[in-house]
């Protein structure tokens, strides 16, 4: 994803007993066979000379509708694709002879990017027993007994499963280098840690989608004063956000390296324009619905006479 507009990563002023139902096999009524093809993996992915201040985060790169009017009927048709593939990859998982295949969506961004916004509207278009959600806080004491990849990988998802990360293994290359938590060799040495640990999962069956949610910081103002003026969103607000703020333009330098130092073949970082949140939405889905029309998964072969089960299950109430 290359450069485009104006600066804005700154705080500053600038009949047939078995029936096949599959959408993809035979089109669905709410136009899921007339979904526009995109390439999003292409429009969004974080290129070497990423520069941030580059990407407007208004910008609608790929979106194939007129605006958020046109948002709710392609998020509706991306949901009944999206299901039917979860369900394949969660099918295949079932048998012994398949892949131990697995997707894992990593979601990172400053507060009010909307991380919980995409697991609620992305993820909740699909079968919740195929989804492991994982927000990753503060570390534990226990946690801070282990390397710190130790939590991560205690939450990969298993086969057949979509993870979905809410902040990742980034927070030990930003948190810890904006705040100045430990020295800059040692998260330095943590990028290549963190590559070696993507090119294991994705050697093992995971498809990673790195997603960072880019707003600007006049959008998390808004986003801060909504929360604060409604009682039933205080507990969404902390008094540490404001001070985040103020190390806006540190988190945006830190958030560029790891970007670029991260955005491998294997693993590659797409950046989400953020501030129009039908946007963000449509764009996390599409992104996971190109990866999973890579993997292909198949649905399993019957591992039974399925004619001889049909007449045993026909005659079950004969007598």
């Amino acid at each position: 994803m290359g450069k485009k507009k104006k600066d804005t990563g700154s705080v500053s002023t600038k009949k047939s007993h078995v029936k096949k139902t599959d959408p993809m096999a035979a089109p669905a009524a709410v136009s899921a066979q007339n979904y526009p093809t995109t390439d999003l993996r292409a429009a969004l992915r974080a290129d070497p000379d990423l520069y941030l201040g580059g990407i407007h985060p208004d910008d609608t790169p790929g979106y194939p509708g007129k605006g958020k009017k046109d948002a709710p009927a392609l998020t509706a048709a991306l949901g009944t694709i999206l299901s039917a593939w979860q369900e394949r990859l969660y099918a295949e998982s079932k048998v012994k002879e398949s892949p131990d295949r697995n997707v894992l969506v990593i979601l990172q961004g400053m507060d009010t990017s909307g991380k919980s916004g995409v697991v609620r509207h992305v993820f909740g278009l699909v079968d919740p027993q195929g989804i492991k959600i994982h927000a990753f806080k503060q570390p534990t004491k226990e946690e801070l007994e282990h390397d710190f990849l130790w939590r991560i990988r205690r939450q990969v998802p298993g086969p057949g499963m979509i993870g979905i990360f809410d902040r990742s293994q980034y927070e030990d290359v930003l948190v810890v280098r904006v705040d100045g938590l430990v020295e800059p060799h040692v998260w330095e040495n943590r990028f290549e840690a963190i590559n070696e640990f993507e090119l294991d999962l994705a050697r093992s069956g995971t498809k990673l989608i790195k997603c960072f949610l880019h707003i600007t910081p006049q959008e998390q103002q808004a986003r801060l004063l909504d929360r604060l003026s409604d009682s039933t969103k205080h507990w969404k607000y902390s008094p540490g956000d404001v001070a985040a703020r103020s190390q806006w333009n540190e988190y945006m330098e830190a958030y560029n390296d790891l970007l670029v130092r991260c955005s491998t073949d294997v693993a590659p970082w797409y950046v989400i324009p953020a501030n129009n949140k039908w946007y963000r939405n449509w764009a996390v889905a599409s992104l996971l619905l190109e990866h999973l029309q890579e993997m292909a998964p198949q649905w399993p072969e019957a591992d039974f006479d399925v004619a001889e089960q049909i007449a045993a299950v026909s005659n079950s109430l004969a007598a």
